[in-house]
């Protein structure tokens, strides 16, 4: 018998977008193992982890998409867009070049999304690294409004922002209930053959 604690209210399909280099898989590895790789190399293709947080006890199951932000593997991500809905953008707070290419990545994001409130986050990167900054926060909250997007600064080195800007991207979908009620009712209506009897950690795989 599943208790009340042992509910989850919905599965989300998160998405982490923005150029190479950025601090994508790094964020997702602080977030979902509380660790920094500094030798973490770029992600080829898609990877992904899963991870259950509770907001506003609310208990949500989150599949989290790390996609490569290389142009050679942009073949490869349009059919991860499907169904996701939440996406945090990334840049990385010491590249201006990163700040400028957000456009194109929200460009992709609204032809590829298959859900028109999609939840977006915007995630400036790396302020730990102060000396070398090249986007004020100023800057980065001036595009967020402009996109009608969440933001927050984060450094997956120092772990600050990191938790915030998963739990606000979730409440915000939480409180957007057409985002994922029909999908969850359908799932509940659903026999799966195949359980996660892992669910409560975190998983990881790779699609190339």
């Amino acid at each position: 018998m599943t208790s009340k604690d042992d509910y989850i209210l919905a599965t989300l399909k998160i998405l982490i977008i923005g150029e190479s280099g950025v601090g994508k898989s790094s964020l997702l590895l602080r977030f979902t193992d509380d660790r920094f790789d500094v030798e973490m190399a770029a992600t080829i293709g898609v990877d992904f982890k899963v991870k259950q947080l509770t907001v506003d006890d609310n208990r949500v199951k989150l599949a989290i998409w790390d996609t490569a932000g290389q142009e050679r593997f942009r073949t490869l991500t349009p059919g991860y867009y499907r169904g996701a809905q939440g996406a945090i953008l990334v840049y990385d707070v010491c590249s201006r070049d990163s700040f400028r290419q957000l456009d194109r990545w929200i460009a992709e994001l609204d032809t590829f999304s298959t859900k028109m409130n999609i939840i977006k986050m915007l995630v400036g990167n790396k302020i730990d690294r102060e000396d070398d900054r090249e986007v004020t926060r100023d800057e980065g909250a001036r595009f967020a409004r402009k996109h009608s997007m969440l933001f927050i600064e984060a450094s997956a080195r120092t772990r600050e922002g990191v938790q915030i800007a998963f739990e606000e991207l979730v409440q915000k979908i939480i409180q957007t209930p057409a985002l994922w009620q029909n999908e969850q009712k359908a799932k509940e209506n659903t026999i799966n053959p195949i359980d996660d009897d892992n669910s409560n950690g975190s998983g990881q795989g790779c699609i190339c």
